[in-house]
């Protein structure tokens, strides 16, 4: 069975960093991609971060600059470096796993950047 474990979330204040992890255990096969989603309060979930097999990376304008999105193959895991955090980043960040045909979904972790 194939599970996607976020980590990392937490309180900072504006202007700090967190790192996200999302650990992959099961077996997964066909990865086209990698990402990370958020959700916010009272919003529709919006694609942060994603990376491609081919380590083509996609950011939301809004994330540009500021976070990086890396993996580590060996170890099936998704990084989100997130620095110079503002109030607006709050939101459950979820993982992603995109295969053919199935993706793959983590259960979130909670960011909450205060003013």
């Amino acid at each position: 069975q194939v599970q996607l474990v976020e980590s990392g979330g937490g309180l900072v204040q504006a202007g700090g960093s967190l790192r996200l992890s999302c650990a992959a255990s099961g077996n997964i096969f066909a990865i086209t991609a990698r990402g990370w989603y958020r959700q916010a309060p009272g919003k529709q979930r919006e694609l942060v971060a994603r990376i491609t097999s081919s380590s083509i990376t996609t950011y939301a304008d809004s994330v540009k600059g500021r976070f990086t999105i890396s993996r580590d193959s060996a170890k099936n895991t998704v990084y989100l470096q997130m620095d110079s955090l503002k109030p607006e980043d709050t939101a459950v960040y979820y993982c992603n796993y995109q295969t053919v045909p199935v993706d793959y979904w983590g259960k979130g972790t909670l960011v909450t950047v205060s003013s």
